[in-house]
């Protein structure tokens, strides 16, 4: 069957997906054969995808593909997250539309809206991946809240608490008012803020005014008609109500007059003593601290260590609570604006600056975050970063590229303990149970039912009943699911010896991006370690972040960021994987440009119209010609090579690299140069000999292709032979030979036959000699490349080649190597153009040359700029003079003519 005149990507593409899925060529079982397998990193149930989706699919797809075409038994296990702090925010804005308050709904109503939500969105983001060609095991397809990974993440909960790894307790954790949920330091995102830096009056207490004394003549003491005062400078002012203490550096020459007393907090006028710490930055602002014990994890610090009351002013909103005795119920960043106009009003402001600082925000709703003392779950971290430590540093787990150990390093070496429970309902239940113990005090136990919590309790208590139970009403930080999916995607927390985990686990690659290598990627590894002894991975790519071409990150509020099906649909899938290959550097960001897009599309065209070529063609039963026995043999060995380096490039995870090897053996080599050496004569029929080696190395190339186009080359793939149904070049193995010596030497041999060709076309151009006419060319003296005249004489498009002694003088000579070779011209210049295009040349010479005699003759510029400089414009009016003298010689010969 004839291909169509045009390439179609929108026929082709859903042909081919759809004829995969029928023949379950993306199905992987536990076989006697080599696994690969790579786990997706699950997107958020409710999400599309977005550009950085598009780029880490490609590159699994790339990977998985070239491993099936390996022979090994490639599994690529889909899935998705339940992102509990978005997927709850979406669900609690729905219900809002409808005018329901999440607070008017119990629990298990709220979870029925919940699940209607992922029932109606989870699907979305799979299915568009589809769209993209990833070949993944659809029927593996896992979902972190699904009953085996719900199962697992209990499993794995209860077994650490009993391990003693897992606690509760008060901790100041950073707070979400928006999401209204605790979040682990690794979800907070420090960003640089123009702010104020505002210096508040904290006056010296009535009782301690006459106490006040000049202790050191460095004291730098304030004083008005109200009396003496400290000046602190704070960039949050709205804190003070919390404020219990001030606190000075007792090294702090400036303040220790202040040392002993009592100072009122402003507008609140609560008396708080001064206190003294090493802690407090003498060089900050003013030297003075105030202490916030209730809103900053070091005032907390600062608190415990010296008995200070704490006042907690924020409700779990971001509104300002009754604690707080002004502003209540305002929000905080309300609250700030006006405090700050009340402050200078009394007359309690010094001054404002401005003042650059970093402020941390919420990962998943953008807001600033609010340190809190809360009851909280934690898990201790330091046994993790103990065992996970070294197989990175020591490169049983590869890091690609390798600069990310030392992230990856730092991170464990200061590592704290992770808070993993949120104040959600959506998500996993943190399996607790509350209730009181024989003497009516209050205990704890933690158990994967409530039947066995049940029983644990009794343990404790024999007269408790399931109706005293009160399970916890947090659930669990989404990550701490995530971070067994190596695991519990194949059910290996559950039954930890069943055949597929020992079959596929550890996974063979990873490939993410490094703002999550602290969420997942390490985490991960910790539970591969403490749960299967055994790394998760073993190598893991790190893609960059995708840009525009300014170099913007790629966002919804800047609108530059594309949509990947519109893409998809203009471009085709193998256009769109290209376009975002061409960019992609492991662990570089991308600079994505549209155009790569249509650059990958015209490649698609390439390949079409070369393969309809060759389709084209008819055959015969004749002798090879000597250029085409040449040119296979060429090719034969070429393939070898680039393969080779393919090989090498995909080992390394350079997969840009390999790319552009297999493109430019394509594009330049195979339809450039090859295609043109066998080419047979307009209306005349190719040899079979070197037509079915050509099919050979078409069937080659689109084996190497495949991974990163995978559509196109199935397409032609299927069209190239007849194929039995349900074949599929995904599973077509290429094995090729690394080129020997011969080989290398033939390949090395054609590039200066390239030349040769390149250095006849120089001179057709220059000469205006048309293609279709034929030239000689002269070896001056010897040719080296005698043997390959057939092909020299082909690509030229030559009468003949001859050895002579000496350049005729009408010849236009050039050198390859050791060799001189020379094109008679005689009278086939085209005289009327070439003087036209040498009078274009001297007129544009001409005014170079007067410019750098104006600069030469400016005196200031000779005697002030560096002597090189002058030496080198003196260099190119030497140059252009010879030039110009030599254009002018070479237009009198020619008007003679």
């Amino acid at each position: 069957m004839d291909l169509a005149s045009k390439y179609d990507p929108q026929i082709v593409e859903s042909k081919w997906y759809q004829y995969w899925l029928d023949n379950k060529l993306f199905s992987s079982k536990p076989d006697g054969r080599e696994p690969y397998t790579v786990v997706i990193p699950p997107p958020n149930v409710t999400g599309v995808l977005h550009m950085g989706h598009m780029l880490n699919n490609t590159i699994q797809d790339i990977l998985v593909r070239r491993a099936r075409m390996e022979g090994k038994n490639a599994c690529w296990v889909p899935g998705t997250d339940h992102a509990s702090i978005a997927t709850e925010a979406k669900v609690v804005n729905r219900l809002a539309q409808e005018g329901i308050k999440k607070t008017d709904l119990t629990r298990e109503q709220f979870l029925e809206h919940a699940w209607d939500w992922t029932r109606e969105h989870g699907g979305i983001i799979l299915k568009q991946l589809r769209r993209l060609g990833c070949s993944c095991d659809w029927d593996r397809t896992a979902f972190t809240m699904d009953e085996t990974r719900s199962r697992s993440v209990i499993k794995v909960f209860c077994d650490l608490y009993n391990k003693g790894y897992i606690y509760r307790g008060v901790r100041m954790v950073n707070w979400d008012p928006q999401a209204q949920t605790a979040l682990s330091d690794e979800e907070v995102i420090y960003k640089d803020e123009h702010s104020k830096l505002y210096h508040l009056k904290y006056y010296v207490a009535s009782e301690d005014q006459a106490r006040v004394e000049r202790k050191d003549e460095g004291n730098v003491m304030h004083k008005d008609e109200k009396g003496y005062y400290a000046v602190v400078a704070t960039t949050r002012p709205e804190t003070i109500m919390g404020d219990t203490a001030m606190c000075i550096n007792p090294e702090d020459v400036k303040n220790t007059w202040l040392k002993g007393l009592h100072v009122i907090v402003p507008l609140v006028n609560r008396v708080i003593p001064v206190i003294e710490d090493s802690y407090v930055d003498i060089q900050f602002g003013t030297g003075c601290l105030k202490v916030t014990p209730a809103h900053d994890v070091n005032d907390h610090a600062l608190g415990l260590k010296h008995g200070l009351e704490t006042i907690d002013i924020f409700n779990d909103n971001g509104t300002i609570s009754e604690a707080a005795g002004l502003y209540v119920g305002q929000d905080r960043m309300d609250v700030r604006k006006q405090i700050s106009k009340d402050l200078e009003a009394a007359g309690l402001m010094e001054k404002v600056e401005d003042y650059d600082n970093k402020v941390g925000f919420s990962e998943r709703t953008n807001v600033p975050i609010e340190p809190k003392l809360s009851t909280q779950w934690f898990l201790r971290m330091q046994h993790f970063a103990d065992i996970a430590l070294s197989p990175v540093m020591d490169d049983e787990i590869e890091f690609y590229p390798k600069k990310y150990k030392n992230t990856y390093r730092h991170w464990l070496e200061n590592i704290k303990d992770w808070c993993i429970s949120r104040q959600l309902w959506w998500g996993h239940r943190i399996p607790a149970y509350y209730f009181k113990d024989a003497e009516g005090k209050n205990a704890t136990v933690v158990a994967e039912t409530e039947e066995e919590a049940l029983k644990l309790a009794q343990e404790i208590n024999p007269s408790v009943t399931a109706a005293d139970l009160e399970q916890e009403s947090d659930c669990m930080d989404t990550w701490f699911s995530s971070w067994l999916w190596p695991i519990s995607v194949f059910d290996g927390i559950n039954h930890p010896d069943n055949e597929e985990i020992s079959y596929y686990y550890p996974t063979s690659d990873l490939v993410t991006g490094p703002d999550i290598i602290f969420f997942w990627v390490a985490r991960m590894i910790m539970a591969g370690y403490e749960y299967r002894g055994k790394f998760p991975f073993k190598h893991v790519y790190f893609t960059g972040i995708v840009r525009d071409k300014l170099g913007r990150k790629m966002s919804k509020s800047l609108g530059n960021s594309p949509d990947p099906i519109m893409l998809i649909e203009k471009y085709g899938a193998d256009g769109v994987r290209m376009g975002m290959m061409l960019s992609a550097p492991a662990g570089n960001d991308i600079l994505f440009d549209e155009t790569l897009c249509e650059q990958g599309r015209n490649f698609n065209n390439k390949i079409w119209n070369a393969f309809r070529l060759v389709q084209g063609w008819q055959t015969a039963d004749t002798e090879q010609p000597q250029a085409s026995r040449i040119a296979v043999e060429w090719f034969d060995a070429k393939l070898k090579a680039v393969n080779a380096e393919m090989d090498e490039q995909f080992r390394s995870y350079r997969i840009s690299e390999a790319l552009m090897t297999v493109y430019r053996l394509f594009w330049d080599e195979f339809s450039s140069w090859y295609l043109e050496m066998i080419k047979p004569e307009y209306g005349k029929p190719i040899d079979r000999t070197t037509y079915e080696a050509t099919l050979r190395f078409f069937n080659a190339l689109l084996k190497m292709l495949h991974p990163f186009m995978p559509f196109i080359t199935e397409e032609l793939w299927q069209h190239l032979y007849d194929r039995k149904d349900g074949e599929s070049i995904m599973c077509d193995e290429l094995r090729l030979p690394a080129p020997g010596k011969d080989e290398l030497r033939l390949m090395e041999d054609i590039e200066q036959v390239k030349a040769i060709v390149g250095g006849v076309r120089t001179v057709r151009n220059q000469k205006n000699i048309a293609p279709k006419v034929e030239l000689e060319l002269d070896a001056i003296g010897q040719n080296n490349y005698e043997a390959y005249n057939s092909v020299i004489t082909k690509m030229a498009n030559l009468k003949a080649i001859e050895v002579v002694t000496e350049k005729s003088g009408d010849a236009s000579g050039f050198m390859v190597g050791t060799d001189s070779f020379a094109v008679p011209v005689g009278d086939l210049i085209d005289v009327a153009a070439e003087i036209e295009k040498q009078e274009k040349e001297l007129l544009h010479l001409e005014g170079f040359l007067a410019g750098i005699k104006k600069k030469l003759s400016n005196e200031n510029f000779v005697a002030h700029a560096p002597e090189a400089v002058v030496e080198r414009e003196r260099k190119k009016q030497s140059d252009s003079e010879e030039k110009i003298a030599a254009l002018k010689a070479n237009l009198e010969e020619l008007r003679k003519k």
